[in-house]
């Protein structure tokens, strides 16, 4: 018997949870650090039961819908199928594991930042950061389960608030300026779905995502789809939307590094629901426009990133290219490239999730950035190289790994659409992309861990890999890497129920 109002609770909870920790902060103090670690163990049991339905019925039922009347007219939508589910499953995990994370990595910035504080003022910032932390979940599960735009572009905002905030008291790097700079970016690429949006209304009535079907043909179908891809390219750095990225994930504090890796990738979940699955006919126009921006992100990604020798801005400048190899998927319009670059989403944000924790990790013990300082790392922080191998393994797409079978999905799925010769040069160039990404990512882990050690971080015993909490949830994202790499079959299969439905 499926749990009552589940769907509801997996959004909902982490909003209560928040404002118990907001109400109740200066009676809990430092325990609020367990509340976001409880709160989505609970919400991603309950994904697993609610995916375990849904999966269990493919053929028969293959969705949950829950629908909320909030007063005349106005109704409030959930849904999970086979293309939200597993998406919203990956990031709650990445969230679970990334609450862990921040309990130590937390105390460590605002000792930094506030150590000259009282402790009443540094316990304040504490537990601002966890309540803050909780609306970020609240708003990716949102997306992923609302069944009409304009909650999409609510959630979409919802999700520039913490992003403020924790940038602008926890950041690096002129954090007051870059967090001003992300909240533009994010009004910016929300406008524009707003616009889309209201667009949508003006022509069939509602906003409701089950009847944008009608618009198929419409003349001002167009118009709909570039307002919404400009929007969703703006939060996904697509070439030339892409100038916030390096800055403002270089200068976040890493404990959230996961976090923004998913916001900047939801929009190829969106670009599915709102355009693809309702409009595919109509958005064929776009199509070799998608893949020509994506390949050009893709090249632009991995050039910048080779260029750079601060380990968080590598991490930064790596995410643009990254996150276009599943906006490559989607502009061929296949069943196997969309469900691919879906796919590849997943594996990147698993990946991006450990690759830049353990960045952070490795200022956060070291107190360096530049990785021409660094060297021989591994004697002294050997889980911490593990982890930074593992991550570069699964961005290459080396075989075994989520990277390497989503890219094996999504290129054959390109490849086997027989599209024009400019889309096979494109398909040709995304794979041999791949080798920039390798040289980047294993270069900069020679740069780190591998060679002499300095004698300076020799005679420095603080060096050393960090406190469970913070590695342990990291080692097992990249096992679920691992894991969905061999064995894909559940998550292709609950994809197939809705993308193969085109």
């Amino acid at each position: 018997m499926m749990i009552p109002y589940i769907l509801l609770q997996i959004v909902v909870v982490p909003v209560i949870a928040s404002l118990f920790i907001l109400i109740t902060r200066r009676k809990i103090g430092r325990k609020a650090r367990f509340i976001p670690c409880i709160t989505l163990l609970y919400t991603t049991a309950l994904l697993f039961i609610a995916g375990i339905s849904v999966y269990q019925g493919i053929g028969e039922k293959t969705k949950i819908v829950e629908e909320y009347v909030w007063g005349p007219n106005v109704t409030f939508g959930l849904l999970a199928d086979g293309l939200s589910l597993p998406v919203a499953l990956i990031i709650n995990m990445i969230c679970v594991a990334l609450a862990f994370f921040s309990i130590h990595y937390v105390e460590h910035r605002i000792e930094v930042i506030y150590g000259e504080e009282d402790e009443k003022t540094q316990l304040s910032y504490y537990t601002t950061y966890f309540w803050l932390y909780l609306l970020f979940p609240a708003a990716f599960i949102g997306i992923c389960f609302a069944t009409n735009l304009i909650v999409i572009y609510l959630f979409i905002e919802l999700m520039v608030i913490p992003l403020y905030f924790i940038m602008s008291f926890f950041g690096y790097v002129e954090r007051f300026r870059i967090a001003v700079m992300c909240f533009l970016w994010g009004i910016v690429g929300g406008t524009f779905v707003l616009f889309g949006s209201v667009l949508v209304y003006s022509q069939i009535g509602t906003f409701e995502i089950s009847q944008l079907h009608t618009l198929a043909g419409n003349p001002m179908t167009f118009w709909i789809a570039l307002l919404i891809l400009l929007g969703v390219s703006t939060k996904l750095a697509i070439f030339p939307l892409h100038v916030w990225m390096p800055w403002v994930h270089a200068e976040h504090p890493t404990c959230i590094a996961g976090l923004l890796a998913i916001y900047a990738n939801i929009g190829a979940y969106v670009i599915v629901r709102v355009l693809i699955l309702p409009l595919y006919n109509d958005l064929k126009v776009f199509s070799i426009p998608i893949m020509t921006m994506a390949m050009i992100t893709i090249v632009y990604g991995a050039l910048l990133t080779l260029a750079q020798t601060d380990v968080k801005r590598l991490c930064a400048c790596s995410t643009i290219g990254q996150i276009s190899y599943s906006v490559l998927g989607l502009g061929a319009l296949t069943v196997w490239s969309v469900e691919g670059g879906m796919f590849y989403f997943l594996s990147h944000i698993l990946g991006k999730g450990i690759l830049f924790s353990t960045a952070g990790i490795v200022v956060y013990v070291t107190g360096i950035r530049d990785m021409r300082e660094m060297g021989g790392l591994i004697r002294k922080m050997p889980i911490s190289a593990t982890l930074w191998i593992a991550a570069a393994a699964i961005l290459t797409g080396v075989p075994l790994t989520s990277g390497f079978t989503g890219k094996w999905i999504l290129f054959t799925g390109i490849f086997s659409s027989n599209p024009t010769s400019v889309g096979l040069v494109i398909a040709s160039l995304g794979i041999l992309s791949t080798i920039l990404t390798g040289v980047y990512a294993f270069w900069a882990a020679k740069r780190m861990f591998f060679g002499p050690l300095k004698p300076e971080l020799a005679n420095n015993t603080k060096i050393r890999d960090p406190p469970l909490t913070m590695s342990v949830p990291l080692l097992i994202l990249a096992v679920i890497s691992f894991i969905i790499g061999l064995y894909p079959k559940p998550f292709m299969d609950l994809f197939h129920t809705v993308i193969g439905l085109l």
